[in-house]
């Protein structure tokens, strides 16, 4: 170990200590949300019923400064390019991956984006933090009018404050994620006509589309000083060509959470679900899904269909830009699902069905 990584190891717990002591100064403040408590939500921070919860700094550093980490090409091209229609009507659905999170979503006759990020990084800074290595799969100027945008939560490859301007200036559209992160948004600078849901709350869109925030088990943050301090949530898009259920992070848990899903809105058309992010697993295993997991969840909500996203554009992780697919395809074969059924999508790729 050399001299560098000894002083680096040595001032991470005084830096801590020092962020810790502005935390006790601040344990009861909330800058994002203010509301009753509830079974996840104590009045000050929302946590996951039942845990788990998020994993503390030790558990960071050990990962950290752990092995196992394989590197990434600089570059990972993806094969496919949309330029996607105007509008797809009725009982259409027609779902694009932008990269990474990002999906445009048209049925019904509107356009939704979920989660969208055009910025080179996903940091709090432009210099500095994983940097993409595909394009994103539809060129912003090839966008068509967007309606509705869903920001599932506030981590920066989720919630992109410039790209979120973007789409606020040229299309005004009307954004819809969980407690808290409006303001989040609103101090940023994004105007825009917001909609901010608890867990088993909606609110229709239009053209017969309604909105439902559902759990998952993830956390937020976007500094030292706010964690936990808005909500994190999974969305189901209920509309006239079934439901679509989107998921921008979430662990597996017990798989309940899926399952109540099923039971609330029926089997979704298609479940969008993350697929990447997930080694170590010690480290993971509570936030993000490995593909195993996710398949899991796919049987557990009962989903027609699932594209899986979360891999392959931005290094956030331990494991290969090529395992999760790998692994997929791996895990679909153990539970007896045909590889059709569960796609790995590029960005640029399309998945799509006539009206039923």
């Amino acid at each position: 170990m050399n001299r560098r990584t000894l002083m680096t190891m040595a001032t991470i717990p005084a830096a801590a200590a020092a962020a810790m002591g502005l935390m006790g100064f601040r344990a009861r403040a909330n800058p994002y949300y203010a509301g009753p408590p509830s079974d996840h939500f104590d009045g000050v921070r929302f946590f996951n019923p039942g845990g788990p919860n998020t994993k503390g700094l030790k558990e960071l550093i050990r990962w950290r400064l752990g092995d196992g980490k394989e590197d990434w090409p600089a570059a990972f091209p993806s094969p496919f390019r949309d330029k996607p229609p105007a509008r797809v009507e009725g009982a259409g659905l027609r779902v694009a991956l932008i990269g990474h999170a990002s999906f445009l979503i048209q049925t019904a006759g509107l356009n939704i984006l979920a989660d969208p990020v055009w910025s080179e990084r996903c940091s709090p800074v432009s210099f500095a933090g994983p940097r993409r290595v595909n394009a994103p799969g539809v060129a912003f100027d090839d966008l068509p009018p967007i309606d509705v945008v869903i920001v599932t939560h506030n981590h920066y490859d989720h919630l992109d404050v410039e790209t979120l301007k973007r789409l606020s200036a040229r299309f005004s559209p009307r954004i819809v994620t969980p407690l808290g992160n409006d303001a989040v948004m609103r101090d940023a600078g994004v105007v825009a006509d917001y909609a901010t849901l608890d867990w088993g709350q909606n609110v229709p869109v239009g053209n017969g589309v309604v909105l439902h925030a559902e759990q998952a088990l993830h956390w937020s943050a976007r500094g030292v000083l706010d964690r936990l301090k808005a909500l994190w949530a999974a969305f189901v898009i209920e509309g006239p060509a079934g439901a679509v259920y989107h998921i921008g992070d979430t662990g597996f848990g017990d798989g309940a959470h899926f399952a109540r899903v099923r039971e609330k809105h029926g089997p979704p058309r298609l479940a969008v679900l993350p697929i990447g992010a997930y080694e170590p697993r010690w480290f993971m295993r509570d936030q993000h899904m490995n593909p195993d997991d996710a398949v899991r969840a796919l049987l557990a909500c009962g989903a027609e269909h699932a594209v899986g996203h979360h891999w392959g554009t931005f290094k956030l992780t331990d494991e290969g830009i090529e395992r999760p697919p790998a692994a997929l395809a791996e895990a679909l074969a153990l539970h007896g699902v045909a590889p059709e059924r569960f796609r790995a999508l590029r960005p640029g790729e399309v998945w799509e069905t006539a009206a039923a």
